[in-house]
């Protein structure tokens, strides 16, 4: 298998990539925005995703069998103060990727997220409509449409709260925000460092949601891949936590001490004043179905997770 990955040298790319490659022998071309990053990818076409003639010129020199497409522009205050450069980086990027995939007859996997969804639609499952209340939720699910109605081949793969390894960087960011992501990163090494850590609590932020393994979203991505499969999929776990039962099972699976965790209000959180879902748990039996593939629990990903970090290893 041929896959261009974008997005390889972020978070969720980086899993995709390895899990593509390592597990399953594909040859990648992972392109990257502007500047080549400097560990893995010094030999990674440059390429700007807005830039319609560039995307195809990438796309058709490398023919790929699947583009799996996980760049965003990942500032949330960015895409608020230039709609339209917010706008071309996910609505106008996807739409290219989608056309130069059209031509060389590959499948156009686009990773997406429970933000699509109000944080009033407890247990969203894959048909659910999605009723996005913040702009990259809208330009997330104007994404998903281009994918859905635009693609010969199209796949929607949406994860949540996502949390792993980082495999194109050493660190993870350790801060907590108004979503999921690296959030047990952030828990394990606060308890770790025998710090306390305050777990907000608020009615503005993202309090539940279905924690997703990096490496197993990416896992699902392939089985999509491989089975052909169009439409949409929630790449996710097997069930949804608070932010608070998270921490305490992030406590239990590193044996760390559950007692320095604290709840509290949200601080320091730069959402430009836009609305966060706040209950945004996906349900994926349509998935599971028809990848033949159990979801994880959260005690599992855990597991997992705390092997990748301490091996190095996939698992």
């Amino acid at each position: 298998m041929r896959a261009f990955i974008t997005g390889a040298s972020g978070f969720v790319g980086s899993n995709i990539a390895r899990v593509f490659e390592e597990r399953h022998g594909a040859n990648l071309c992972t392109p990257v925005h502007h500047v080549r990053p400097s560990a893995g990818f010094a030999d990674a076409p440059v390429v700007d995703l807005a830039d319609a003639a560039a995307v195809r010129e990438a796309v058709v020199a490398f023919l790929p069998d699947v583009i799996v497409h996980s760049a965003i522009l990942n500032d949330f205050d960015a895409i608020y103060a230039d709609r339209r450069a917010g706008w071309d980086a996910y609505v106008g990027a996807t739409r290219h990727l989608v056309d130069a995939a059209n031509e060389v007859g590959a499948r156009v996997i686009l990773v997406s997220t429970d933000w699509v969804f109000d944080g009033t639609q407890p247990g969203a499952d894959e048909t659910t409509p999605p009723n996005p209340v913040n702009l990259y939720g809208v330009l997330k699910f104007a994404s998903e449409l281009v994918v859905l109605e635009r693609a010969r081949h199209g796949s929607v793969a949406r994860i949540s709260g996502v949390n792993g390894t980082h495999w194109a960087r050493h660190e993870m960011p350790v801060a907590q925000n108004a979503g999921f992501g690296y959030f047990v990163d952030t828990v394990r090494q606060t308890l770790g460092a025998g710090r306390p850590f305050t777990v907000w609590e608020s009615p503005s932020i993202n309090m539940v949601g279905t924690p997703t393994l990096a490496s197993d979203a990416a896992e699902r991505m392939y089985r999509i891949t491989e089975r052909g499969l169009d439409g949409v999929f929630h790449c996710c776990g097997a069930e949804s936590i608070g932010r608070r039962d998270l921490a305490l099972a992030t406590a239990h699976a590193w044996a760390l001490d559950p007692a320095l965790i604290r709840t509290g209000p949200p601080v320091g959180v730069q959402l430009g004043g836009a609305p966060v879902p706040h209950d945004t748990s996906l349900t994926c039996a349509v998935t599971v179905a028809a990848l033949d593939l159990p979801a994880l629990p959260v005690a599992e990903q855990l597991h997992r997770m705390r092997i990748q970090i301490e091996t190095g290893e996939l698992v």
